[in-house]
């Protein structure tokens, strides 16, 4: 289990760096693009098109590490009130859930690039398929996290948060 944990520690690190370059890459690109325009009266076509794509692939691969994590979304109002094995139940099923989420998001996000793969953008000059390809990327990464929040929960260890490698070793 350590072996596994320390590999998604290093995938999600590494998610969240590519996530956090484009963005950094995204608002270099629109700041171009307004100087661009209003500056020097011209416009770059390909700045929409390339900065929605980026946006696509930070949006996807950040929401993935944020389940790693357990910062996505949960009503837990019930889980004060409930016993620890019921808690430990509860956030188990949640994490299935997840898991179908994402399964879901690598199946269809797979079919609608298939159905754009012959489309160009024509302004970047490649594939439509690209437009969806950070939705398989994140699928995968959230059905691979929330399996690892699931098996860590039954081995009785407790669930990675970003930057703590200190439960690995346990």
């Amino acid at each position: 289990m350590k072996n596994v944990a320390l590999a998604t520690g290093l995938l999600a690190r590494l998610a969240l760096w590519i996530a956090g370059i484009g963005l950094v890459l995204m608002t270099v690109i629109i700041a171009a693009q307004v100087v661009f325009r209003y500056l020097l009266n011209s416009s770059l076509i390909w700045s929409e098109p390339a900065s929605v794509m980026i946006m696509g692939w930070f949006i996807f691969l950040g929401a993935a590490v944020g389940i790693r994590e357990g910062y996505h979304l949960s009503f837990d109002i019930l889980l004060y009130v409930l016993p620890e094995k019921a808690k430990l139940f509860l956030h188990t099923v949640s994490d299935l859930v997840v898991a179908g989420f994402g399964a879901g998001m690598v199946w269809f996000g797979w079919e609608l690039a298939e159905k754009t793969s012959g489309n160009m953008v024509p302004s970047l000059g490649i594939s439509g398929a690209f437009d969806f390809i950070p939705i398989v990327g994140g699928g995968v990464l959230v059905v691979l996290f929330s399996i690892e929040r699931v098996a860590r929960r039954a081995a009785g260890l407790p669930t990675a948060r970003f930057g703590d490698d200190a439960d690995i070793e346990a």
